[in-house]
């Protein structure tokens, strides 16, 4: 079975086509600026690299570039369409409605419009490419696979916000959580590789890079998670303030004469690292300014351990108990520093890094030493595969 999986954001339409009998990728790429001046489509065909410059208008021209360069003569990995069985769509929000995977139909379609509030850039760009593929692949069943979804096995107790019950019931505000297909992937591979089942563990999951959740997976369900009614809310991030006291909010409001929207944008684009370090979001400029001794670059890396760490032990508690922590994501897989500066706040917990085997850039690895309390684990994420997965379960039924 052959699936194409599809992501797409505002502007852009990421993908990969894999074949499921190996769970190889057969080709991937991403179509940037859709909708602009200057859009483009970088295709890679294993480390094959082709450009393709075209100005389209929206995601269903940027769609049926994307297929013709699956059966191009010349590097296509498909000599026809006919052979894709099936298209897995990643979506950021799906509200309260759904809790698993799902195959599309009108209700979902509704469903997700429904959802657009929560993710007013995302949700529907997810609805062009879910239209693009019926209209181009019409008779291929789509499947969409939510990031919300793994994080509605969480109480009430975990997901409420204290404030007035109506909201609640009014505009369905409370914790939703984000990066749950990553979550659930690298807490099931855990799993595997501590050759446990899933459902006697206690897992905390560290997905940590522009943007950074951490979830409490106990028993292979996230009974608590950092991100809140939106992606804004836990820990600091690449731009995004994480939690701070919402009275900031209206006080910024007053003192710099600012609209709702504006303190939105400052809160999630000018803030974290970039904001507290008034140089990059990106870690790899905030290291290099630490290194030519930048005090502020090193309070924005201070800063986000000091978050990381807390939600850790604040997900011990809650979990009442821990058997291992993993770290995944842009800083997760590759942040040498970062993850052993993490784990020297758990130490009192038993948390014990091994030097030499936390030495590793994005690959597999168990960074712990044998006498460590609590297993420390790297695990690359791979929301694609995970997505795949769910479409062809859902498809094979």
């Amino acid at each position: 079975m052959k699936i194409l999986v599809v992501n797409c954001g505002s502007s852009s339409l990421k993908y990969q086509l894999i074949d499921m009998e190996t769970e190889a990728v057969m080709a991937k790429g991403n179509f940037e600026r859709i909708g602009q001046k200057g859009s483009f489509l970088t295709h890679k065909v294993g480390d094959e690299k082709h450009v393709i410059e075209k100005d389209v208008k929206n995601h269903e021209e940027a769609i049926k570039i994307v297929l013709a360069q699956l059966t191009n003569e010349e590097y296509g990995v498909i000599s026809s369409l006919k052979e894709i069985d099936a298209i897995g769509h990643r979506i950021v929000h799906g509200g309260e409605k759904f809790t698993k995977s799902v195959i599309v139909d009108d209700s979902v379609i509704k469903g997700i419009e429904e959802a657009i509030a929560f993710a007013p850039l995302h949700n529907p760009a997810h609805l062009q490419g879910i239209y693009a593929c019926q209209k181009e692949l019409p008779g291929v069943p789509n499947v969409v696979v939510f990031d919300t979804a793994f994080h509605q096995t969480m109480p009430e107790k975990a997901y409420i916000y204290a404030i007035p019950y109506k909201y609640y019931e009014k505009y369905k505000i409370r914790k939703y959580g984000a990066h749950g297909t990553s979550h659930r992937f690298i807490s099931k591979r855990v799993a595997e590789l501590m050759n446990k089942p899933i459902e006697d563990l206690k897992i905390i999951t560290c997905h940590l890079g522009q943007g950074a959740s951490l979830c409490a997976v106990d028993g292979g369900k996230s009974i608590d998670t950092s991100m809140g009614l939106t992606p804004l809310a836990g820990v600091p991030m690449g731009s995004r303030s994480g939690d701070i006291d919402p009275t900031v909010v209206t006080f910024l409001m007053e003192k710099e004469n600012l609209t709702a929207q504006e303190v939105n944008t400052l809160l999630n684009k000018k803030s974290g690292k970039l904001g507290l370090s008034g140089i990059s979001c990106d870690d790899r400029d905030i290291e290099a300014a630490i290194k030519e001794g930048n005090q502020r670059a090193k309070l924005a890396i201070d800063n986000f351990e000091y978050q990381v760490a807390g939600y850790i032990g604040r997900f011990a508690v809650q979990m009442k108990g821990v058997d291992a922590i993993v770290f995944a994501g842009g800083i997760g897989e590759n942040g040498i520093d970062a993850r052993k500066e993490i784990c020297e706040y758990l130490e009192f917990m038993g948390v014990k890094i091994d030097d030499e085997k936390n030495n590793c850039r994005g690959k597999e690895a168990e960074i712990s030493t044998p006498d460590s309390k609590i297993k420390v684990f790297v695990v690359p994420t791979n929301e694609e595969l995970m997505i795949a997965r769910d479409t062809m379960e859902i498809v094979s039924k």
